[in-house]
């Protein structure tokens, strides 16, 4: 393995982040068709190989919502019907999660400057956010940013465009919303480890996040209380294409996951996490808060294992996990509303992360 290519997209900040764009609000939408985990790998396994009941009881998944009815999945013939499915319930969760995000950030849809949006499990064209945007009540000329194919590290990665985009623009204000419809991604007669393995973590759900630069003037006079987004960093592995992702064929998306994802995370997500807090003046001993992807329990594991966590550090992650499963990129931001919902101290540092396709890891420093 060489070693990864990376950047810091900010000078060194103030600690307390002056000038940063600041998140103002969150929210997360999950249709009704809510089920164990037991009832799904039932439907949509059927007759698992030998051994496989073993990881349907230790996945770390209790309970997920779905996009469609379980009965509805046997009726999924192949990709233009679970594509038409994953643009009808995208557009649904997505307007709420938006509106609901807005709201708890007191900020109008008119006053939305810009609009990120990142998905992985659906293609549409126009795009989530275009075909949303009225019904939200976004001006004509909001600036939209689609992003397709980042995978799980998308809600931390787009999170880092969003800082980007207001450290350029700093009175403006913009969202980030993630619609992730893993379960419209089986294939019926894909019965790979990978594939079984997908239909026990995943599952369906969409989240927003507003955020506003620095320079904002709030129309309600009401200051965001969420964190900073101080600084942002991204680190590519080369020659790892193969360890994560999706291989698309005609049935649509075939679910690419090795044995190396954790093994990523033990051997290289300490030294990179270390360099972007070097570059701030910072150590782990500084980060009092970590908001992590929860990719699954191997993954958490190896998440504080290499960053030498203790268990309470991840347990919004692990509590996620277990009601909602791996929503892909939405998962992330499922976890960082539930930190905003217990706010470390003012003052307080914290870190968010996610890994993806790639192989890629995505960092955000954060300042309450």
């Amino acid at each position: 393995m060489t070693n990864t290519t990376h950047r810091t997209t900010t000078e060194p900040p103030a600690r307390h982040g002056t000038g940063s764009p600041r998140i103002a609000g969150t929210a997360v939408a999950f249709t009704q068709n809510r089920h164990t985990q037991d009832d799904v790998a039932r439907e949509l396994i059927g007759v698992a190989p030998p051994g496989f009941e073993r990881f349907v009881r230790t996945s770390g998944v209790d309970t997920r919502n779905l996009a469609l009815p379980l009965a509805r999945y046997p009726e999924m013939n192949g990709f233009t019907a679970a594509n038409d499915a994953y643009i009808e319930v995208a557009v649904d969760l997505g307007t709420q999660a938006v509106r609901a995000a807005l709201d708890a950030a007191h900020v109008d849809p008119r006053e939305v400057d810009a609009i990120v949006s990142v998905s992985s499990t659906g293609v549409a064209v126009p795009t989530i956010d275009a075909r949303l945007a009225s019904m939200v009540g976004l001006r004509r000329d909001v600036k939209r940013i689609p992003l397709f194919g980042l995978g799980c590290v998308a809600g931390a990665a787009g999170m880092s465009r969003v800082h980007d985009y207001l450290r350029g623009y700093p009175g403006h204000v913009a969202v980030l919303l993630s619609v992730e419809l893993c379960s419209l991604t089986l294939q019926r007669d894909d019965s790979s480890i990978p594939a079984l393995i997908g239909v026990c973590l995943f599952g369906d759900g969409a989240a927003a996040v507003v955020a506003t630069g620095a320079d904002r003037v709030p129309t309600y006079a009401i200051a965001p209380t969420g964190p900073a987004v101080l600084a942002t960093r991204s680190a590519l592995f080369p020659d790892t294409v193969d360890v994560m992702g999706w291989k698309v064929g005609t049935g649509g998306f075939g679910l690419v996951m090795s044995r190396d994802v954790p093994r990523m995370a033990d051997d290289h997500l300490r030294g990179e996490v270390d360099r972007f807090l070097a570059d701030h003046g910072l150590t782990t001993a500084d980060i009092s808060t970590w908001i992590c992807h929860p990719g699954g329990p191997k993954v958490i594991d190896a998440i504080q294992h290499a960053i030498e966590l203790p268990p309470a550090a991840l347990a919004h992650s692990r509590q996620s996990m277990r009601e909602h499963g791996n929503v892909s990129s939405v998962s992330v931001l499922d976890v960082l509303g539930r930190t905003l919902a217990q706010p470390p101290a003012a003052g307080d540092l914290g870190v968010m992360l996610a890994m993806g396709p790639g192989f890629s890891f995505e960092l955000l420093l954060l300042s309450w």
